[in-house]
């Protein structure tokens, strides 16, 4: 089977952090007989020097061309050209680009990459996020577009958009995650040191994302509980790890992670689930009980309110079959 296709349209200005990511990302993703899962190519309006927004110049060898023969389009934002001055209109040269696309590619942003999908026509009455900085803007610019600029990216299928460079991150293990398992997007997540998931609705603006030295932080109440996730945890248990008040810990965990706390031990739990489906025999009803959601039916409902799917469409997925004596999700 051939590798997943992914073509990168930058424009002058782009930020090679932006760039970078989608190459370290992809090109990391490897089958279990450690064949690449990805080929990844950069492509611009037209071959040549692209100026980015560092003291550097890149060279792209291949135009748009490239997109014609995608599966997946990823589009950086420019730090060099204002989004805004387009006034929504795509422009003749980024209107023959994407005439190239093929019907039913997939297509996603990084940061303000999202203006370009928007004048597009790509994001009309769909969920889409960007900057939170430039959401002002793209209000203005794209009132048909169900702004979300709170969040890390969103998902609607075959469109996909990110909020500021580091959350393309979290894009690109989400699609990998999508595209191959949570097994193959951990190994990625390993492979780069970056976390292996942060929810795509987790807030892409913390207001202090780091505690200040004299504040306890709650990253030690985080690890007790990843170990515990098979059984139930209190608040109040949480709380108890780092010698605060249920309040206190509860507005600390907010303003480090974004998330409260009901909000991230379901995560948790719904990543560790998805492991045991991928990776184990288990019977769906021990999967809930070792991932902590007690029961089949919970882990059900959970499941399919992240994905649409129930657990045995899951595993059915990432295992190719149904393991023989499993018990239906």
């Amino acid at each position: 089977m051939r590798p997943h296709r992914v073509a990168v349209l930058v424009r002058h200005g782009v930020m090679p952090l932006e760039l970078g990511l989608v190459h370290q990302l992809f090109g990391s993703a490897r089958s279990a007989g450690g064949e690449p899962l990805y080929e990844v190519s950069t492509c611009a309006l037209e071959p040549g020097l692209v100026r980015t927004d560092a003291d550097f110049p890149i060279h792209i060898e291949h135009g748009p061309e490239v997109l014609g023969e995608a599966d997946t389009v990823v589009v950086p934002a420019t730090h060099e050209l204002d989004e805004t001055e387009t006034e929504g209109v795509l422009g003749e040269r980024l209107t023959s680009a994407f005439a190239r696309i093929r019907p039913g590619t997939r297509i996603a942003s990084i940061c303000t990459g999202a203006f370009v999908l928007a004048a597009a026509g790509l994001l009309d009455g769909r969920r889409a996020t960007t900057h939170w900085q430039s959401a002002d803007d793209f209000r203005r610019l794209y009132p048909h577009v169900e702004l979300d600029p709170g969040v890390l990216y969103t998902d609607s299928g075959d469109v996909l958009t990110s909020a500021g460079e580091a959350s393309g991150i979290d894009l690109c293990l989400h699609l990998i995650r999508r595209d191959h398992g949570a097994a193959i997007a951990n190994d990625v997540a390993r492979r780069t040191v970056v976390p292996p998931h942060r929810d795509g609705g987790q807030a892409q603006y913390v207001p202090r994302p780091v505690a200040e030295p004299h504040v306890s932080s709650t990253g030690a109440a985080r690890a007790w509980a990843l170990q515990r996730l098979h059984r139930p945890l209190s608040l109040r248990e949480l709380a108890g790890q780092e010698s605060m008040s249920v309040r206190t810990f509860t507005r600390r965990f907010r303003e480090e992670v974004g998330l409260s706390p009901v909000q991230w031990l379901t995560q948790q739990r719904l990543a560790r689930s998805r492991q045991l489906l991928e990776e184990t025999d288990l019977p769906v009803d021990r999967v809930a009980e070792e991932s902590g959601f007690g029961t089949a039916a919970s882990l059900r409902q959970h499941l399919h309110a992240a994905l649409g799917v129930s657990p045995s469409a899951y595993r059915t997925t990432f295992r190719g079959q149904p393991e023989s004596g499993m018990r239906t999700g």
